[in-house]
């Protein structure tokens, strides 16, 4: 079936950053709420979104930034709270090297919008939706998703099954058939894809966990979606 609507994962897809954290973030932050203490509270921090990551996939809840910082609070006693806050207010965008974009990126999704397909990008996070689209403005990409899905809006992450109804629903789409979605990750992304009935493209080259299962397109630089959607559409 002709594609209607691609939707892309973030992190490791529209952003190379792979299976790395954004320890970046996290060492600012710490700067902020500890100027004395920087050092050791970035590793606490680090150390407690990894536990919160690895219980979220687990359980496939979903969960926010401010439950990853109140359990820091707790361990280490330093208001990392009103730190992000503030880290968030400041230049934030530019000191985070880990969410800067494929440089494909803006000509791909520019290049399937103009092939008449809606655009959709569905991620697991537990950042702020204002951080991510931030981000996405700065690469001037913000406006070319017709509909952007964060986990953390949400009660559940990827690969449930909501997560991709979510978007699909976002962009008005009510054959799933017609959709592809665009990932790294072969559990997350693929495998939870396949659920609903969409085709997906494995973008290889991270450093992230294997999983059984056959993607329908795989590549290896994000520009050869364009390929992928080309040869679809002349099935």
């Amino acid at each position: 079936m002709v594609p209607t609507a691609v939707v892309f994962d973030w992190g490791g897809t529209i952003t190379p950053c792979g299976d790395a954290d954004l320890r970046d973030l996290w060492n600012l932050v710490a700067r902020v709420a500890a100027p004395h203490q920087a050092r050791p509270l970035a590793e606490a921090l680090e150390r407690a979104e990894q536990a919160w990551w690895r219980e979220a996939l687990r359980s496939g809840r979903s969960g926010t930034t401010t439950e990853v910082l109140a359990a820091v609070a707790a361990a280490v006693g330093v208001d990392v709270v009103a730190a992000v806050r503030i880290a968030a207010e400041g230049n934030l965008e530019a000191r985070t090297p880990h969410t800067i974009a494929d440089p494909e990126a803006l000509l791909v999704l520019h290049l399937v919008k103009a092939r008449g397909l809606l655009t959709g990008l569905l991620t697991n996070t537990n950042w702020p939706r204002l951080w991510h689209e931030r981000w996405l403005v700065r690469d001037g990409l913000l406006g070319l998703f017709d509909a952007r899905i964060y986990t953390n809006d949400l009660p559940f992450i990827k690969p449930h099954p909501g997560t991709f109804g979510a978007v699909l629903g976002a962009l008005g789409i009510t054959d799933p058939t017609t959709a592809v979605f665009v990932g790294d990750r072969p559990i997350n992304d693929v495998w939870g894809a396949q659920q609903l009935g969409m085709r997906t493209i494995l973008l290889r080259g991270g450093p992230v966990p294997g999983y059984d299962v056959v993607p329908d397109a795989t590549i290896s630089r994000l520009g050869q979606v364009l390929d992928v959607l080309d040869a679809w559409s002349t099935e």
